[in-house]
């Protein structure tokens, strides 16, 4: 940055040579460009941020140092001696360790099987079970997890523990350059600060991190250096102190962006739309009470495994309750599954968009109208191409980019995924929508869009219960947020006492509360 590069050698004028030093390099699909005569540069001990909206070009740069492709072009140097990454095991060989978002563990199977996979040690033609699990010790102890019994199956382990053993497996193959993919997307505040704890001691060790994600408090909080990508060009690098939140967005999106965070104008009335009363599923939440109003955006905080999720789950009758009473405009309703909750008016947009949210290798127009198959069909006959007015209406509505309803959601960055999935719902015609964790993983413009379109949605009387650990976008979007800890309401936040700090204080069990059904 701002150095001369020696661009036959990977080093700079300093003489210092970049861990990694991708040079001019591209990377073309039929009809799309996705990465365009990019230079990226990271030196050893740096972690260094790549930024840009989904679809920018960053995970296409990710996977050509992982070596998915075969036929991009431009060079790419590693330790200042230039490599051929044209399959995953010459990455590997060549020092490149990935930890993607979508973590590869097998939850079946044991830490230290999947810890030493493909690279169990032997004695004989036996597993040595008990030289692996020393290594696994050794493996887990460089992440802070000399607590785990490698032993354990992945499945008995938190999701934290889970992407810590992932980073850990990455760090058996000895890299000198670990890419993070999104890694705090499924982690609570506590766990991030776990994490960040750990990236410090890697950068301490002389690694070369690329970090990759969308929030931008993190980047400031652990980067060194960012880089941001628009169209699968490159915008430019910089020094994190150099630049600033506003800076970033305006970089990321091409023009300055709105704050996505301010207050909307509420649209809350008086008609409660849905009640619960001493809900219960044993073991997960217990004596929750709380109410939704009609035009408002109800927000359920608390810290991990505080039951957010479960009652949501309870509500669309996916999970069975124990006990306690649910009433919709009034009536006590009890769904016994979620069909009989989406024919109710019910909805609920899960925070796993690619297992159950979405179906990957179906059609966008497939996905948008998977919930009224039912309602337009003529006996076992379902003619799609009467909705297609619907389809284009409400991908337009969200932004979704290609607009081709024909298209496999698979083809689409993430960010376009959650708007098809966010399309679904507002093609489903419900009334009360549960938006579980609907901005996860997704770019600032992305962003911007849903919040958008929530607003408009509560304009029109209808009504969102949230589910963010996003607070920033709690405290801009909720009329009020109900306090949830260790699965019991213990208490509301009205819009005027809400911050992030009154909320954090709050899911800790301190601080001043009202009523939940104030």
């Amino acid at each position: 940055m701002g150095k001369e590069i020696n661009m036959s050698s990977g080093v700079n004028s300093t003489g210092q040579t970049y861990a990694l030093d991708m040079q001019k390099v591209s990377k073309r699909f039929p009809g799309t460009l996705a990465v365009d005569k990019v230079d990226f540069r990271v030196k050893k001990g740096e972690v260094h941020a790549l930024m840009g909206e989904n679809g920018a070009g960053k995970s296409t740069l990710m996977k050509m140092l992982n070596g998915l492709f075969n036929d991009y072009t431009g060079d790419i140097y590693i330790n200042g001696e230039k490599k051929l990454l044209y399959s995953p095991t010459m990455a590997k060989e060549a020092g490149i360790g990935m930890v993607y978002q979508e973590l590869s563990l097998a939850r079946r199977i044991s830490i230290y099987e999947n810890l030493l996979v493909g690279r169990l040690p032997k004695k004989g033609i036996f597993v040595d079970k008990k030289k692996a699990i020393e290594e696994s010790k050794k493996l887990l102890a460089r992440v802070g997890l000399d607590y785990i019994d490698p032993t354990m199956d992945v499945s008995e382990i938190s999701q934290c523990e889970a992407q810590l053993v992932e980073i850990a497996k990455t760090l058996g193959f000895n890299p000198s350059i670990i890419v993070m993919d999104e890694p705090t997307s499924a982690l609570s505040s506590d766990e991030v600060e776990r994490l960040y704890k750990i990236i410090r001691q890697l950068k301490a060790e002389g690694l070369a991190v690329v970090y990759i994600s969308h929030h931008l408090a993190e980047i400031f909080e652990i980067a060194d250096n960012v880089t941001v990508m628009r169209d699968g060009k490159l915008v430019g690098s910089c020094a994190v102190a150099d630049t600033n939140p506003d800076k970033l967005v305006e970089m990321m999106v091409g023009t300055p962006v709105k704050n996505f965070y301010e207050n909307h104008k509420s649209m809350v009335q008086d008609e409660v739309v849905l009640k619960v009363e001493d809900y219960t599923h044993w073991g997960f939440f217990h004596h929750v009470n709380f109410e939704l109003h009609k035009g408002e955006v109800l927000a359920i905080c608390g810290l991990a495994g505080a039951g957010r999720t479960e009652i949501a789950r309870a509500l669309i009758g996916v999970d069975k309750a124990d006990g306690g009473k649910v009433y919709i405009h009034g009536k006590e309703t009890h769904f016994r599954n979620f069909g009989e909750a989406i024919a109710g008016g019910l909805g609920y947009l899960t925070e796993d968009r690619k297992v159950v949210g979405l179906a990957l290798n179906q059609t966008v127009g497939d996905n948008v109208t998977s919930c009224i198959i039912d309602r337009n069909s003529n006996g076992i006959f379902y003619n799609q191409k009467k909705l297609n007015g619907l389809i284009d209406e409400k991908i337009n509505e969200m932004s979704v980019y290609p607009a081709d309803r024909d298209r496999l959601v698979n083809s689409f960055s993430g960010g376009n995924q959650q708007k098809v999935l966010m399309a679904k719902w507002l093609a489903a015609g419900v009334d009360i929508l549960i938006l579980d964790e609907p901005t996860r993983g997704v770019d600032v413009n992305a962003k911007q869009v849903i919040h958008n379109v929530v607003k408009d949605y509560v304009s029109k009387g209808n009504s969102v219960i949230l589910l963010s650990s996003d607070l920033p976008e709690v405290v801009g979007l909720a009329d009020r947020a109900v306090i949830l800890r260790e699965g019991h309401t213990i208490g509301m936040i009205r819009k005027k006492d809400m911050t992030e700090n009154s909320i954090l204080i709050a899911a800790n069990g301190e601080g001043e509360f009202v009523s939940c059904q104030k």
